[in-house]
């Protein structure tokens, strides 16, 4: 077990995560015990027993019969780490560089909105839990708490702004200012949710919190939808089912951009933010991948939304392959969809990924156990990094690439199976 004592922890640039597990192990000697087990299909079942119906389906839904879903998780499973032994990881760090920011690892809060149907506090407690653990936080533009009050919450942690475009550029340009005025310091449009996939649960129930009043306070504080709502003669605070109808209608609008309208988003963003990154997520295709790049993009984000927008798709796993050798040396990519563990975030970056993006665990945490929740997912999945790069022979992230990976051919099932991850 790891010594607390050991001379190479004060001379590592990062904390020593690993000793997370320590902490856990001891805990019975003081009476205590570990908050929850962190084992994802565990922590998944303990989430669906404390969520109401309708926060669990909306939660764990994916697009049509969730074959997207399996394909992320089967994407993973035909790549295996191959470990080098006898390898100096004493003074091993995890911590990259993101955007100008050092952080604690390349793994960052992916944006999730409407956290107020998995807790009370909604964004808050997982801003400030990513300000603890020195990860990067981003903020749906679907968020259930104002802009600035989710800034606050996160002090002086990097954060980003994903935003969802409306057919209105000054609302689009009033929800980028209060994001860059609230510190997000990174724009990152997506572009592959214009209105939601079709989820067999959440339509068989209604479930969409906006239409019944609940999780619209981002776009409710804003001016300049204040403004239209007085211009129709909504009064939110006595038809919050109305108001929050027509802001969720103005960003998963049904409306799709075109590749003509990015140039206007990026200058618009980089005149508010003084030239900083401007990032697509949602792409797949390498066509997509190099237009991204032609149009003046900083980043992209491999995304299939976790399989909730496009039944059938390809694994965002194996899409990430194909554009990193496309135009991994043009631009910054960054992934998400399918993460679980320590060694989904090594094999995503061992495949040319700089940075990855976790959901769902924390959606999980959140669910659990509000902002002690979070934390303990995200401790333990840092806990989780360190120790595999412990046992694993990986003193930096920069060591990563596909050397440390035994790889298959991709023959995945052709009949449907179900993961429960």
């Amino acid at each position: 077990m790891s010594d607390p004592k050991a001379p190479n922890i004060g001379i590592r640039d990062t904390p020593a995560w690993n000793l997370y597990q320590r902490e856990n192990f001891w805990k019975v000697n003081e009476g205590e015990v570990p908050p929850f087990n962190t084992d994802p299909g565990k922590l998944e079942e303990l989430a669906k027993q404390k969520l109401t119906q309708n926060g669990w389906l909306y939660a764990s839904s994916n697009a049509g019969q969730s074959y997207t879903h399996l394909a992320n998780r089967q994407a993973f499973f035909r790549h295996r780490i191959i470990p080098r032994m006898l390898v100096d990881t004493n003074t091993r760090t995890t911590s990259t560089t993101i955007f100008g920011h050092k952080v604690s690892a390349p793994i960052g809060m992916a944006p999730i909105g409407i956290n107020k149907i998995y807790h009370p506090a909604g964004e808050l407690p997982v801003a400030k839990v990513a300000k603890e653990l020195n990860i990067p936080y981003s903020l749906s533009t679907a968020g259930s708490q104002p802009i600035e009050d989710v800034g606050k919450a996160n002090g002086q942690g990097p954060r980003f702004y994903q935003l969802y475009m409306p057919h209105d550029d000054e609302l689009t340009v009033s929800l980028l200012k209060r994001a860059w005025n609230s510190g997000f310091d990174v724009c990152i449009l997506t572009i592959d949710t214009w209105q939601l996939g079709w989820r067999h649960d959440d339509i068989a129930t209604s479930n969409y919190a906006f239409y019944h009043g609940m999780g619209a306070d981002l776009g409710l504080s804003d001016p300049v939808f204040q403004k239209r709502l007085t211009e129709v003669g909504i009064d939110p605070a006595k038809e919050p089912e109305k108001a929050g109808a027509m802001w969720i209608d103005s960003v998963w609008h049904g409306r799709a951009w075109s590749w003509e309208k990015i140039p206007w988003l990026i200058k618009t963003w980089k005149e508010i933010s003084g030239g900083r990154p401007f990032c697509l997520k949602g792409i797949q295709s390498v066509a997509d991948a190099n237009k991204a790049v032609e149009v003046g993009c900083d980043g992209i984000v491999v995304s299939n939304h976790a399989g909730r927008q496009v039944d059938g798709a390809i694994a965002s796993l194996d899409a990430l392959e194909n554009i990193v050798d496309a135009v991994g040396d043009r631009t910054y990519i960054m992934y998400d969809s399918g993460v679980r563990g320590a060694a989904d975030i090594v094999k995503a970056l061992a495949l040319g990924a700089k940075f990855v993006f976790v959901g769902r665990l924390w959606v999980w945490g959140l669910s659990v156990m509000g902002e002690h929740g979070v934390r303990h997912v995200m401790k333990g999945l840092l806990a989780e990094l360190d120790i595999l790069f412990n046992v694993a022979g990986i003193q930096n992230v920069d060591q990563i690439n596909r050397s440390l990976l035994e790889s298959y051919p991709k023959g995945y099932a052709m009949i449907a199976e179900r993961s429960k991850l």
